[in-house]
């Protein structure tokens, strides 16, 4: 029996409430959910990729088809390698899919029965991003609307520490 299996790829720096909406309904639709977490150095993350990863499974333990893997090669060659046909990718606004539907055929022509799927998130999580979150955090502002109750507490420790 073949498995439906969707990637879910980002940098999650850190997880947010957005991504967090996203992966369950996502885990409604998919057999499985691969939550990749990029290295991404050159976006240069605030927390390591261990730390990404550790966040991102503890917020996500309640959702059984999901797995968190980070990943550091082509996001076609990963996909290969979990054995997925299918990326997800989230929209919070028109100005997202200009980028989206770049990657979307550039991927495709990489790895032509690779699918992207797009979600936007519930309504009241739109506007949350990542970076959004690092700034208000750095500035001591409250994110515990915004992210998963681990992530708030992992933020404020680092921002302590700056």
């Amino acid at each position: 029996m073949r498995t439906n299996t969707v990637i879910y790829p980002g940098t999650f720096d850190p997880i947010t409430n957005g991504h967090v909406d996203l992966t369950e309904r996502a885990a409604r639709l998919f057999d499985r959910v691969v939550v990749g977490i990029a290295h991404s150095e050159k976006k240069t993350p605030l927390f390591t990729l261990e730390e990404r990863v550790s966040m991102s499974q503890s917020a996500l333990t309640h959702l059984d088809n999901v797995e968190v893997v980070g990943f550091s090669n082509l996001l076609t060659d990963f996909a290969i390698s979990q054995n997925a046909r299918c990326v997800l990718r989230g929209l919070r606004a028109v100005s997202d899919f200009e980028y989206e539907f770049q990657l979307a055929n550039m991927n495709r022509a990489i790895y032509p029965e690779f699918e992207s799927i797009f979600l936007t998130p519930s309504e009241h999580l739109s506007y949350i991003s990542s970076s959004l979150v690092r700034e208000i955090a750095a500035l001591n502002g409250d994110i515990s609307p915004f992210v998963p109750p681990g992530v708030a507490a992992a933020l404020k420790q680092r921002f302590a520490s700056a």
